[in-house]
């Protein structure tokens, strides 16, 4: 791709994403073996970045220049950057009520912010991919309202991932549940793993299994939120994802 003839490609400090992509994408590398920036393809580790497409829903690789791009908050882009966040909420008060309010019939989604169509969805693993629950705003709102700290989840490149299940055994049926922030790109790797595991009614052995390495991963990965709602959010991640595995190229 080159820059149109008779038009300046801004420069400095005061360019924009789209003008830096253009002059990056000038001389885009020749096409080879192994992962490659979606943007400019730069060739790029196995542990990278991830930026959303905020009309399509699609995750796609970068780099870290062209990563770095989209991280300025309440920019008007049409990507953003995917953080590198992990809040643990515990005592998360999501009885078997509020839960059939929220309208989600399994024990596990997540929940994210759609800022493109202004609302709040759920989704939840299966053996098809990522099932969606248009959460009821009523319900929603009444969660939040009682747990101020969720409201910190930011929309689009931020989930909440949500579990419920039965403790004990006999006649009693104790519900717990535990809730995490965590990127969106995460989540998209949590339903592609049990998708193609997934055997049976109920998933099978093998992706139960998954489920419980990548719950194991995200509480090791979480700290303690902030109650209030008052976690900060740093602008950018260190350079890698916690991940090695790529969750580009799904779609919610």
């Amino acid at each position: 791709m080159s820059a149109p003839r008779g038009r300046a490609v801004p420069t400095g400090r005061a360019a924009s994403p789209a003008a830096a992509l253009l002059r990056v994408s000038r001389r885009r590398p020749a096409p080879a073996d192994g992962e490659r920036c979606e943007m400019c393809a730069a060739p790029i580790g196995e542990e990278h970045q991830h930026v959303v497409n905020l009309e399509s829903r699609s995750l796609m690789c970068g780099c870290r220049a062209c990563y770095l791009l989209f991280t300025e908050e309440g920019a008007e882009l049409r990507y953003r950057a995917v953080p590198d966040r992990y809040l643990a909420f515990d005592g998360l008060p999501l009885d078997a009520r509020t839960w059939d309010e929220l309208q989600i019939p399994v024990g596990l989604a997540f929940v994210f912010r759609n800022s493109v169509q202004d609302r709040t969805i759920a989704f939840y693993p299966g053996p098809a991919g990522a099932t969606e629950s248009e959460l009821p705003l009523d319900a929603w709102a009444t969660v939040v309202a009682a747990n101020p700290g969720l409201a910190v989840l930011r929309p689009d490149v931020e989930a909440l991932l949500v579990r419920r299940t039965e403790a004990g055994g006999g006649g009693g049926r104790e519900v717990v549940a535990s809730c995490h922030l965590v990127p969106i790109d995460a989540c998209y790797e949590l339903v592609g793993r049990l998708r193609a595991l997934w055997r049976g009614f109920d998933g099978g052995q093998e992706a139960h299994a998954a489920m419980e390495d990548f719950f194991d991963h995200v509480r090791a990965r979480s700290r303690p939120a902030d109650p209030a709602g008052t976690d900060g959010l740093a602008a950018v991640n260190d350079g890698t994802t916690a991940d090695s595995t790529c969750a580009a190229g799904g779609s919610v």
